[in-house]
């Protein structure tokens, strides 16, 4: 199993706490010293008020945090979790997966989701309605761009007539997509489009809020692993993917106190039924609460499993 922990740059409010450079720098020093694999950021250009109201947060471009990531590490992968790509247009974003990817020697692990704010998706003028055509179209057109001359396609807000983009990504044939999202949707897309699914924890009470299924027990999630290897065989599929899950208590910003035992007990129950990939987010109201945390996980978690 491998570890992939929040970088938080969402906690825009606490200002160079964590969102000046040099937090940014010391962070991510740490984390790859603690020995995760990869660290995460979030994205939400425009929020609205309302979503923020109701606990909602802003965040820090993920392609310049994580550019500020890659400077200062050497192995650590940097992990877009989640980029909506109906936010814009595909060959932008292709753009920047391969410029992140070139200038830190191959190490971007771009997720990405259909996305649910509706409020969000107004203020950017992308189609709400059509977000789950719009993305399938999007992965079409990313891929292509890598690995591609003279590309000739047109989708919903785009249309090239041969044109090609360089640099072509480090990762060959191009950094892996992890697709975000519970519903068998989401489950199809990443069997079809992707190298890797990343569902995450969801009481039923919050599947409307946030446009996807619940996840609400190591059962629901071995369900859908099944589903999703039946669903890659049945297409044909050859490639072995990946499982990304979030344990329980560990999303984003969590508050929750690390106790490793429980930790450890999940996330073998997480491996059993094929979870190869887990993203965690961890405590500290300050930066140096945070970086305790990382440094006790790196050392009593991943530490704990490598021997």
């Amino acid at each position: 199993m491998k570890f992939s922990v929040q970088l938080p740059t969402d906690r825009v409010e606490q200002g160079e706490e964590f969102v000046a450079a040099s937090a940014v720098a010391e962070m991510a020093q740490a984390i790859e010293s603690a020995g995760f694999d990869a660290c995460y950021v979030t994205e939400h250009p425009f929020p609205s008020d309302e979503w923020l109201r109701t606990g909602g947060h802003h965040s820090l471009d993920p392609f310049v945090a994580l550019s500020a990531a890659a400077m200062v590490t050497r192995r650590l992968c940097l992990h877009t979790n989640i980029l909506v790509l109906a936010y814009r247009n595909p060959f932008l974003t292709a753009k920047s997966v391969a410029s992140l990817d070139a200038l830190s020697g191959g190490r971007v692990i771009m997720g990405v989701a259909a996305g649910y704010l509706e409020g969000e998706y107004a203020a950017l003028g992308a189609d709400f309605g059509r977000r789950n055509e719009t993305t399938d179209q999007a992965l079409v057109a990313i891929k292509r761009a890598w690995t591609e001359e003279s590309i000739s396609l047109s989708g919903p807000g785009f249309d090239a007539k041969g044109n090609t983009m360089l640099p072509r990504p480090v990762q060959a044939p191009h950094p892996p997509i992890w697709v975000g999202g519970n519903t068998r949707m989401a489950i199809r897309r990443a069997a079809v489009h992707g190298q890797c699914w990343s569902p995450f924890p969801l009481p039923a009470a919050y599947a409307g809020r946030t446009r996807t299924a619940a996840i609400e027990s190591v059962d629901d999630l071995r369900d859908r692993i099944v589903y999703l290897h039946d669903y890659a065989q049945s297409i044909g599929r050859e490639e072995p993917l990946g499982v990304n899950f979030v344990p329980w208590g560990r999303g984003m910003n969590s508050s929750d106190p690390l106790d490793v035992l429980a930790l450890r007990e999940q996330l073998a129950e997480l491996a059993a039924i094929g979870v190869t990939w887990v993203s965690v987010g961890l405590p500290g109201e300050t930066r140096a609460a945070y970086l305790e945390s990382v440094a006790r996980f790196g050392a009593e978690v991943i530490g704990g499993a490598a021997r």
